[in-house]
């Protein structure tokens, strides 16, 4: 018997609505470098611990009227704007997905469906949390990318046990690799192992690296000065760096993920018995979608670290922010390469708008753009079909 489609959505809904209630709580506690687990929820102002009745998503901020029950200290609204969010975006992608004609390739929910909308809701999830820190502290959360990464890398993976691999390919409805990009996944994997080992061994010094502790941008998980941070310091960190020799640390940086890739290339088109066994195994479901997943990862890195490059050399400051480039990756694991370098392409439409009112209002040159983008990466998980049909033929088919 058919499940009616009201309790689909209330269910949905509310589920996205819990898991927003989770998102408040990575917002708030991991740019404080807090648990995410322990100790349970506090008021932040009195320290007096939530009772469950009074943490319900939604009901909970309106019956208490926006404020502490203990205290009376106001609750900011973001905490219903978030849960709301979760909610209306859960239940959005469903109804999209599943009750609309625009993505008909995941159709039905139960046969195959139900893996991609996973995978997508838990990325999405992510990003609207990693989106909510960087407009507040200007940051975006390593470890928010690295959980999304892995969620792809898994999720591809396990998809071959899941969806029928010739259906997988035919519709790209999860990352799959060819035995070229499969290659070039690899040698960039190996390639990142030693530049890593590079970074470790102090052999290669890290971009931005301050031996002052400046406010500037010197870890990786940074994109810009954060917002409380005055224009002599914002100054002195351009002062600081000579951006355009911290572009150079990057690209030798890069240099072994490029040449590994070029050579794995190389090594499996060129040398027969490597080229037969490559072509067969490669091509393994499962094999197929892990690579896949590894080559959107780097696709998705690659095109936000290029322009972030070449604009720093043009501008001669810091172009675009790391923060950014693991943010892409991370969506790159999930969506695959080609996906996500249109929605790449795609966010600066809804940045554009949102600089032009900061830099009219607020005299501010600078935007958190991890919000942009992952607008970018929902716009072509919707679309995905129609941008499939009339533009990924070509890379593709």
């Amino acid at each position: 018997m058919a499940v009616p489609d009201w309790i689909w959505f209330v269910f949905i809904f509310a589920f996205g609505c819990c898991i927003g209630s989770f998102l408040n709580v990575v917002i708030y506690r991991l740019p404080r470098d807090k648990s995410l687990v322990t100790p349970g929820s506090a008021c932040p102002a009195c320290g007096r611990h939530i009772r469950f009745y009074d943490n319900i998503p939604l009901i909970s901020w309106l019956v208490l009227g926006r404020k502490c029950r203990y205290c009376k200290a106001p609750v900011s609204p973001r905490y219903f704007v978030i849960e709301m969010l979760t909610g209306v975006v859960f239940l959005s992608l469903f109804i999209l997905y599943f009750r609309t004609d625009l993505r008909r390739d995941l159709q039905p929910f139960s046969e195959r469906g139900w893996l991609v909308y996973l995978l997508h809701i838990a990325m999405l999830g992510a990003f609207i949390a990693a989106s909510a820190i960087d407009l507040e502290h200007w940051i975006i959360p390593l470890s928010i990318c690295w959980f999304v990464t892995a969620v792809g890398l898994i999720g591809s993976a396990a998809g071959a046990y899941v969806i029928d691999p010739e259906l997988n390919r035919a519709y790209s409805l999860l990352p799959l690799a060819t035995p070229k990009t499969g290659a070039l996944a690899l040698g960039a994997t190996v390639g990142l192992a030693v530049s890593l080992m590079l970074l470790a061994t102090g052999l290669l010094k890290r971009s931005y690296e301050s031996d002052v502790g400046d406010v500037g941008p010197s870890k990786p998980e940074d994109k810009a000065v954060k917002d409380n941070v005055s224009a002599e310091q914002e100054k002195s960190h351009e002062e600081q760096f000579n951006h355009r020799l911290e572009a150079c640390r990057e690209i030798i940086f890069l240099l072994p993920i490029i040449l590994c890739a070029y050579g794995a290339l190389r090594l499996s088109s060129s040398v027969e018995p490597v080229n037969s066994f490559w072509g067969s195994f490669s091509q393994r479901p499962v094999v197929a979608g892990l690579l896949g997943s590894l080559w959107g990862y780097f696709a998705g890195c690659g095109i936000v670290w290029a322009i972030r490059i070449f604009g720093t050399f043009a501008f001669g400051k810091e172009a675009m922010g790391l923060g950014d480039v693991h943010l892409m990756g991370a969506a790159g694991a999930v969506i695959g390469a080609f996906p996500v370098v249109i929605a790449f392409f795609i966010a600066p439409f809804s940045g554009l708008a949102w600089a032009g009112v900061q830099m009219f209002f607020k005299k501010i040159r600078q935007i958190p753009y991890g919000p942009f983008l992952s607008l970018g990466v929902f716009v072509v998980m919707i679309l995905h079909e129609l941008i499939l049909n009339r533009i990924g033929f070509i890379f593709y088919r």
